[in-house]
């Protein structure tokens, strides 16, 4: 994951900027977190007081409640929704800010902590749980007391609405809790789900908005067929009511489930995007505690290794040159070679001995690398490869290890343009350049726990050779006829022949070839 300084802001599942950036102040985060839950604990307990009073209006038996138990209920209703929201507070949000210390304390979770700490949502869905029993006992208690003629149905209004309030209150705790959930799945690949997975929240958002209300349509149909004093339009009136709820209440949480699900497989659909796009250093917030969150981290393990692989395929192409590096990926890598019909280029610092005696090592260094840099420009301008540096000189080949039709041209014109560029911006540098084509073998050398691709044979020889005597030729610059007669007539009208030289190491002698005017 990003570090903190470069983290941005996250896209929640439930919003643009809900999660915030992921290294925000712990303290606020934890205020506002703790406002989240106090927020939800309340809505749910009104919620489910609302569900009981619309609830027993539809389903209670005529003539309904007696005047006592009405008097009794609106008493203990309000008694009973302050005092669950006091110790839920109590109980669930600060047991939950409990569990989640270890933000506040600015450390990343241990695998116990990382566990529990998604669990919240069902432990504080558990605490609604045992309220809410605790009402359904209550309620039917005082319904047994005061009219037993309704206990029954006081049972099955207050258990309805435990369930809806639980389902609710499982929502809310994942919603506001997302941050927290962020952070104890940074960097990490959870091996399972710990929180139950996709088929424990599909489970509970079929309850909420099927499951329940249409239990409601059930139990008020056997309670009206059981007693057989609902009127008609009584009857009616609760289907409709209870319809409606389904309706409602099944589009808002089909709209949960929607966003629950799609948000996290749009982040992963986002930055694969990215990545098509050639950004490899992008990762994902994971959130989620379910197999989507499984599905986040993966793919950010996946960019990870992406990234690295891409940052080795650069390191390895700056090192062999990107043709030696795609070559090697395409084919299987081993010792050998073709023989093929290259031409050479070689460039050598005149006077390098005197040079590094001369001069401190800072300024040599910064002396090559413009020397270098130079080389590098003009060989990769013309389709060559700079295969080597060898102290203070560079051996570029044209035509291997991908064939280049006209390579003698390119190599000749890139001889020109380096020795031309060389005389004007790094004139404390000068240097020989010789240019050869001919015959050679190019592959891999060396042993198979370590290789390196090069080109073998007499016009790598030769080239060497053109170099010592262009040290000191007119334009430091001299390649073989052969070359020239190897190229294009518009680049030949560049070369004269000079003179035939049998170079060092060779037997036959050689025709040497400068250009017309100076580089």
């Amino acid at each position: 994951m990003p570090s903190p300084s470069d983290s941005p802001t996250r896209t929640g599942p439930f919003g643009s900027g809900l999660l915030g950036p992921l290294d925000q102040d712990v303290t606020a985060l934890r205020r506002r977190v703790q406002r989240l839950l106090t927020a939800a604990l309340i809505a749910t307990n009104v919620i489910g007081a609302l569900v009981v009073v619309g609830l027993a209006a539809l389903l209670m038996p005529a003539p309904g409640m007696s005047g006592d138990l009405v008097r009794v209920t609106a008493t203990a209703v309000p008694v009973y929704v302050v005092s669950a929201v006091v110790v839920g507070t109590l109980w669930g949000t600060r047991g939950a800010l409990r569990t989640l210390r270890w933000a506040a304390e600015g450390r990343r979770p241990t695998d116990a902590e990382r566990a529990a700490s998604l669990r919240v949502p069902l432990r504080l869905t558990a605490v609604q749980a045992v309220l809410w029993g605790v009402a359904t006992l209550l309620f039917g208690g005082l319904a047994a007391l005061v009219q037993p003629r309704v206990m029954l149905t006081e049972l099955l209004v207050v258990a309805f609405a435990a369930v809806v309030v639980c389902a609710i209150a499982y929502l809310f705790g994942e919603f506001a809790l997302r941050p927290y959930a962020a952070r104890a799945l940074a960097g990490t690949t959870p091996p399972r789900p710990v929180n139950g997975g996709v088929n424990l929240r599909m489970l509970l958002f079929w309850c909420l908005g099927t499951g329940v209300p249409v239990a409601g349509l059930v139990v008020t149909a056997v309670l009206a067929w059981v007693r057989g004093d609902v009127s008609t339009t009584k009857l009616a009136a609760s289907v409709i009511a209870l319809g409606l709820v389904v309706l409602c209440f099944g589009l808002l949480v089909t709209v949960f489930t929607a966003r629950a699900v799609v948000n996290p497989i749009s982040s992963v659909r986002d930055a694969l995007g990215r990545v098509r796009a050639g950004d490899f250093d992008v990762t994902i917030p994971v959130y989620d505690g379910t197999e989507l969150g499984l599905l986040q981290a993966g793919f950010n393990d996946m960019a990870a290794g992406l990234a690295e692989r891409e940052q080795l395929r650069d390191l390895f192409g700056r090192h062999v040159g990107h043709e030696v590096a795609v070559a090697a990926m395409r084919t299987s890598a081993g010792l050998g070679g073709t023989v093929c019909t290259v031409s050479v280029l070689f460039v050598d610092i005149v006077g390098s001995t005197a040079l590094a005696a001369s001069r401190p090592p800072e300024e040599v260094v910064g002396l090559l690398n413009r020397f270098f840099a130079v080389v590098v420009d003009e060989v990769d301008r013309h389709q060559g490869l700079v295969n080597k540096f060898v102290g203070d000189a560079a051996l570029a080949i044209f035509g291997a290890p991908a064939p280049l039709d006209g390579h003698a041209t390119c190599a000749l014109a890139a001889a020109r343009a380096i020795a031309r560029r060389l005389a004007a911006e790094v004139p404390d540098g000068p240097a020989g350049i010789g240019v050869a084509t001919g015959d050679a073998v190019a592959g891999n050398v060396g042993d198979p726990r370590r290789f390196e691709y090069t080109v073998i044979g007499d016009p790598v020889n030769e080239a060497a050779r053109l170099t010592e005597l262009a040290k000191n030729a007119p334009g430091r610059l001299l390649a073989s006829w052969t070359a020239v007669e190897s190229a294009v007539a518009e680049e030949a009208a560049h070369w004269t022949a000079t003179e035939d030289v049998t170079l060092r190491g060779r037997s036959r002698p050689t025709t040497l070839a400068s250009p017309r005017v100076p580089a």
